[in-house]
């Protein structure tokens, strides 16, 4: 039989869920992982551990079904919104933890966007508003405020994504880098 597995990536907690070929739910699995609040209105989260507690749940929610990994005919992802992580190509590393999409650290930048004129320039383009919840401003934040992240973006060392893109990124050994964008 083939199952398919969907990974849960959330504010709070990793899930895996595990469906069979009928769409009924076989096992699921759940871990929690800390909030970091660096300072009032900033929300951060150790991309590290949002990978290691999603692993973890989706190793748990086959064993706990008895399930391989082969019989998977499918894996889903769903996560955090626009929760922002850099890491480095070559090492997979996270250069910073992850800007959570509820963090508001980029307000001033926004503004700032907004005060030149660019509201409309972006709803044009993008279909949104300037707005710190989306991950544009936050990998802004990154590439100056984290020594050496411009440069080596520049220079093609950094990779960025939301936290999907992380995670599959990290699952097919840095072979794709992909969004649903």
């Amino acid at each position: 039989m083939q199952y398919i597995l969907a990974l849960d990536q959330g504010t709070t907690s990793s899930r895996s869920i595990l469906f069979d070929r009928h769409g009924q739910v076989q096992t699921v699995a759940q871990k929690e992982f800390e909030q970091i609040y660096p300072e009032p209105g900033w929300v951060e989260h150790d991309a590290t551990e949002i990978w290691s507690t999603q692993m973890g749940t989706a190793s748990e929610a086959l064993s706990k079904a008895n399930v391989d990994a082969e019989e998977l005919a499918a894996i889903g992802i769903t996560n955090q919104r626009e929760t922002t992580i850099v890491w480095d190509r070559e090492t997979g590393e996270p250069i910073h933890n992850a800007i959570v999409w509820q963090d508001r650290r980029t307000s001033g930048i926004c503004d700032d966007l907004k005060d030149r004129g660019h509201l409309d320039l972006f709803q044009q383009k993008t279909g949104l508003i300037i707005d710190a919840y989306f991950s544009g401003t936050k990998l802004k934040w990154l590439l100056d405020h984290v020594d050496g992240a411009r440069e080596r973006a520049e220079n093609g060392e950094l990779a960025f994504g939301t936290v999907d893109s992380w995670l599959v990124w990290r699952m097919t050994d840095g072979k794709r880098h992909i969004t649903d964008a």
